[in-house]
Parts: C-alpha cells; sequence; structure tokens
C-alpha cells in the first residue's frame, strides 16, 4: 500500500474514528485503525464490536492495499507532523512508513484480515434529518441518561419514536426524564427504537450541526447506522421494552407559574457554589403569589434569593436537585419557562404550550 494526503485531512479522520476505538478490550486488534486504500479512495475504519465508525479522506492513492496500525500511536503521530503532505508506505504487514517533510516514522502494524470489519447491513428507507435537528434533540436530553454504570441498560440509551411524520426523543435516569418532539419533513413506518447515549454522544461530536446538511438514519433489528458527510457509524441498539413514558405524563396541575430562564438559572448556579461535588444537597423553592423564594443549605453556607414570577393557582413549597433543574433550563432556548406543579410531592414539568419540550424533575425532601 502506497498513499499520500494532506496532515489535515488524515488527522480529521483519525479523529473521527478514534471514537470507536475501545480504552480497554482483550482483543488487541480492536486497538487498531484499519486503513484501506482501493479504488482511488481512502478509507479509515475503527470498531469496538458495539460501535464502529469509517470515513473516508481526500489522497492519493499510489498502491493499493490495506493495514491495521495501533491507533493510539498513529493519532499522537499524526497529530506532531508539520502540516504538509503525508505519505504511508508498507511493503508487508509487519511495518508502515509515515513521511512527512523530514520527519521519518517505521512503526509496526498488522494485517487487515485480523481486523473486526463493520456488519454488512441492508440499508433501506432512511430516516432523513438535518444535521443540526439531530444535533439538537440529543443535546437537550442526552444529559437525562444513566451513565454506563447503571444496571438497567435501557436508562443509559435514548429512545427513538416515530410515528408518522413525528419524532420523539426520550431520556431517563430515574429521577428525571427529557422529552424532546419534532416534526419530520417526511412521514415513516413507525419504529421504537433504544439507542447506546455513547453512540449519541458521539455522533454529535461528529456532525456539523449545519441546517442545510442531511444525516440518514437506518434502522435494522439489531443496528442503527448514521450516513453524513463520507461518514458512517453503526451501533447496537438496546434490547428490551423502554419504560412507558406516557405514563409518567400529566397535563393536571395546581400551580403554574412563568419564570425569566436567565434570572432563574444564575440564581440555582449561585447556590450551587455552596454544594460540593457529590453532594446532595436539596434546593427550596418556596412559590407564592409574586415571587419564588430560592434558598440552600449547607456546610459551607447558606443562600437565599427571591425572583418575581407570574403565577397561577396554589402557592406550594417543594425541594430539588439543583442541577437538574438546570440542566434542564440551560438547553432550553426560550427567554422565560413556565413550570407546572401537581402538588408538593408530585413531579415538577418544564414544557412549552406546544410540547415540544418536555423535562420532568422528580422533587425531594427538604429537611
Amino acid at each position: 500500500m502506497k498513499i499520500s494526503c494532506s496532515k489535515n485531512d488524515l488527522l480529521n479522520g483519525v479523529q473521527t474514528v478514534y471514537k470507536a476505538v475501545p480504552s480497554k478490550t482483550t482483543m488487541t486488534i480492536l486497538e487498531c485503525i484499519l486503513i484501506e486504500a482501493a479504488g482511488g479512495d481512502i478509507k479509515l475504519t475503527a470498531n469496538d464490536t458495539e460501535l464502529g465508525i469509517e470515513t473516508y479522506i481526500k489522497g492519493n492513492v499510489n498502491e493499493e492495499g490495506s493495514i491495521c496500525i495501533d491507533a493510539r500511536m498513529f493519532q499522537e503521530i499524526v497529530r506532531k507532523l508539520p502540516d504538509n503532505e503525508v505519505s504511508i508506505e508498507t511493503e508487508d504487514n509487519t511495518q508502515a512508513l509515515i513521511i512527512c517533510e523530514k520527519a521519518k516514522f517505521n512503526i509496526s502494524c498488522r494485517s487487515s484480515e485480523e481486523f473486526c470489519y463493520l456488519p454488512d447491513l441492508e440499508k433501506v428507507n432512511p430516516l432523513i434529518i438535518s444535521q443540526y435537528s439531530l444535533k439538537e434533540v440529543v443535546r437537550q436530553t442526552i444529559f437525562s441518561i444513566a451513565p454506563e454504570s447503571e444496571p438497567n441498560k435501557m436508562m443509559t440509551g435514548e429512545l427513538f419514536e416515530i410515528k408518522g411524520n413525528d419524532l420523539r426523543v426520550a431520556a431517563l435516569d430515574g429521577h428525571r426524564l427529557s422529552i424532546r418532539n419534532i416534526e419530520l419533513r417526511n412521514e415513516y413506518e413507525d419504529k421504537r427504537v433504544i439507542v447506546p447515549g455513547k453512540t449519541l454522544n458521539e455522533v454529535i461530536k461528529i456532525i456539523s450541526g449545519d441546517t442545510d446538511k442531511d444525516i440518514n438514519i437506518y434502522f435494522t433489528k439489531n443496528h442503527i447506522i448514521f450516513e453524513f458527510d463520507r461518514t458512517t457509524v453503526v451501533s447496537r441498539l438496546l434490547e428490551g421494552k423502554y419504560f412507558n413514558i406516557d405514563q409518567m405524563l400529566t397535563s393536571d396541575y395546581e400551580t403554574k407559574f412563568n419564570i425569566n430562564k436567565k434570572v432563574f438559572t444564575e440564581c440555582i448556579e449561585r447556590a450551587l457554589l455552596l454544594v460540593k461535588e457529590g453532594d446532595k444537597k436539596p434546593l427550596s423553592i418556596d412559590v407564592t403569589d409574586e415571587n419564588i423564594a430560592v434558598s440552600i443549605s449547607s456546610a459551607q453556607g447558606s443562600m437565599e434569593e427571591d425572583i418575581d414570577i407570574n403565577k397561577t393557582g396554589k402557592d406550594v413549597k417543594m425541594g430539588f436537585n439543583p442541577k437538574f433543574i438546570v440542566d434542564a433550563l440551560r438547553v432550553i432556548d426560550e427567554e422565560n419557562v413556565d413550570f407546572y406543579i401537581v402538588n408538593a410531592k408530585a413531579p415538577c414539568f418544564i414544557r412549552d404550550d406546544e410540547k415540544k419540550y418536555i423535562y420532568l424533575i422528580l422533587p425531594v425532601n427538604t429537611r
């Protein structure tokens, strides 16, 4: 194999697929990036068997072939090279010569025959959505998934539910629920799948988020495929039945208040200054006719602040995890937001009139 390309194109390609290289594995071949040169194309691939990414980069193919190179070392070498043309040449499956200006690296490599290639999946009837829309719905919900260590794996992924021309994306961790609803350009077959949060986090890091660039999403029985900008991401779906989130929602409320998002967010961020990481100190919110009194008390001290609101319904006093409220407020674009409260022991809802976004947060005991 003998190829050449710009250092920047190569680095972008390596950084894109590197997201699918496992941090720990007993299969050392998975720690490699596969480089393939054929038909005038240069393709890079990484695969941890759960998540796989391949991308094409611009360059010249002087001699076709393929090779596997240790991903971590290869990324660092490419990063440190001068900003000029890079050539990679191999004569066998054991050594690769990397040259850029006067820098020369001769590094060990492995045969491509050992590599775990991406599964060959049938791709039909893609869901077509703008990169901007996908990035936004994931950004506005992904913070509510549970960490990878969560025993209930359903909580580590996001629900993608398609009905006609509506897409609902939902995430929950047992203490809160985030939902985004968007209207699609076309109508599709009904679909309900659970996509790993890790996959979605990596996809939104790669895509540009442009409104005029689309992404094709394919669904198979066990996989989801994202295609965009000469890049393909393949991921296993989470198996199992997702929670009945409709049972968690209600339109009933005893108290509603409208508040300036920026003012409320900054108030809670000030309160968080008194909470050490890992501490579970509740934020007390006392809602009355003219304002809400926000207060918090910890070993570091206490803080109180009043904020003007527009309220209808009963007075109510509740406690919340302050981080959960801030996480939701930060991803809402409106200047003012509506809070709906059923009672002091029931969930609080943050939603717009059209229910394009819904955030459910469970209260906590303030004692």
